[in-house]
């Protein structure tokens, strides 16, 4: 008989253990629940410990502002010579949207990589310099009110400087960073410290006589300015001794003095005297623009005449969506607005400095010091030229001022300490 297959005994059921939710995390003291999430999903913007959202917002807005006063500032303008009152805002705004582009992939961008663009950007400055001094007068460099400050290339023109601000601190940040000033006195300091302080010395000597002498050729004075102040800016910071500056000091008067009595700068003289005395200058100097300058913050008084409603900006104020944008913003917002677009820029250069400082390394120090007061030192140069407080010079006003170059490359700066803030120890939200 065929045996009987017997079926094995069910395995007795096992019991399921019920899954154990994960205990919730209790809030930080002072925070409120939810918002450690928040905190999480905000810093998704970044990689690492996440970027200042701060000083993100901070750039947002000040660039919002000053779309919004572009176009208040230049429809009339616009209007009178291209028959478009949107015709400066739109090319604005599309700089602006690059711009800002440019900021959020850069701000994700390791800045320690600048380390070896640091010849190309070097190169490319010296190469487009170099063709404002030999070529202007030309279709490539042409004439802008005695000034070689533009390359043109077909419809599409940029300012050379603009980038030369930019590789001058990346220079200075990347040369002294490597190389940490002795406290000790002149005399204290042995033979190799002094032969490496004198070669350290040379090397910033080379970097800013060479980009600065070009920028003097192609009469930019006011970015010759601004160059000077940022080396003496980055060198005091990096814990230069204090003859460099005695020296330096010295040196750049000389210079400034020589420079004057050249051809190439005999109009400063008259912009001095025009300074001066701006309702009646002397025979031949025009002060037509800084007077309609002076109307314009007058007309505004404490609250203003109301967003859209200057006078000046009717024909009166040559380009006013340029340099003497603040005028507008003064009359238009009052001494309040005005005021409360100061305050914005200060809080912006405050948290700069801050990210710089808590940086983890002495380069990101450095650099991040260095573009942050190139918008410092900017905004008090355009605003003290505004207001008659110093000579008058074509300074922007940075995130304010139409024109491409400038906005592009000030937003991709930001981008750079946007990354330095992203490594750095200071509290990002």
């Amino acid at each position: 008989m065929p045996r009987q297959r017997t079926r094995p005994a069910p395995r007795p059921a096992q019991k399921r253990h019920p899954v154990s939710k994960r205990p919730a995390v209790p809030p930080a003291p002072g925070q409120k629940a939810g918002e450690g999430k928040l905190k999480s999903r905000l810093r998704l913007f970044s990689t690492r410990s996440g970027m200042d959202l701060t000083f993100f917002i901070l750039v947002l807005a000040l660039v919002a502002i000053g779309l919004v006063m572009v176009f208040s500032a230049s429809y009339a303008n616009a209007s009178y010579r291209f028959d478009n009152p949107y015709y400066f805002v739109a090319q604005q705004a599309r700089w602006a949207i690059i711009g800002v582009v440019l900021m959020i992939v850069i701000s994700f961008f390791d800045y320690h990589h600048l380390h070896r663009l640091v010849p190309l950007f070097a190169i490319v400055t010296l190469v487009t310099l170099g063709i404002t001094v030999v070529f202007k007068n030309t279709n490539l460099v042409p004439n802008n009110n005695g000034a070689y400050r533009w390359i043109q290339i077909g419809s599409f023109s940029f300012q050379p400087s603009e980038i030369a601000k930019f590789t001058l601190v990346l220079l200075l940040a990347q040369i002294l960073s490597a190389h940490v000033f002795s406290q000790k006195r002149r005399r204290d300091l042995t033979r190799n410290e002094k032969l490496e302080q004198r070669r350290l010395m040379l090397e910033v000597l080379v970097v800013v006589v060479a980009i600065c002498g070009l920028v003097v050729l192609e009469r930019h004075m006011s970015a010759t300015i601004i160059l000077l102040l940022l080396a003496v800016i980055m060198l005091f910071v990096a814990g230069a001794p204090l003859r460099w500056f005695a020296v330096g000091g010295a040196g750049i008067a000389g210079a400034l003095l020589l420079m004057l009595a050249t051809p190439l700068y005999s109009h400063v003289g008259g912009r001095i005297a025009g300074w001066l005395n701006p309702f009646n200058p002397p025979e031949g100097v025009d002060t037509w623009q800084t007077q309609q300058s002076l109307y314009a913050i007058g007309s505004g008084q404490l609250l203003g005449l109301g967003l859209g409603n200057s006078r000046q900006k009717y024909m009166y104020l040559p380009e006013p969506q340029n340099d003497f944008i603040f005028a507008i913003v003064c009359e238009e917002l009052g001494f309040i607005g005005a005021l409360i677009i100061i305050l914005m820029f200060g809080v912006l250069i405050w948290r700069g400095v801050m990210i710089s400082l808590r940086a983890k390394d002495r380069f990101g120090m450095l650099l991040g010091i260095g573009l942050t007061m190139q918008v410092g030192i900017q905004v008090v140069l355009n605003i003290a030229v505004v207001t008659n407080t110093i000579p008058n010079t074509g300074i922007s006003l940075p995130f304010f001022s139409a024109g491409g170059t400038s906005l592009v490359m000030l937003l991709a700066q930001m981008g750079i300490l946007l990354s330095i803030s992203r490594t750095s120890s200071i509290e990002k939200t």
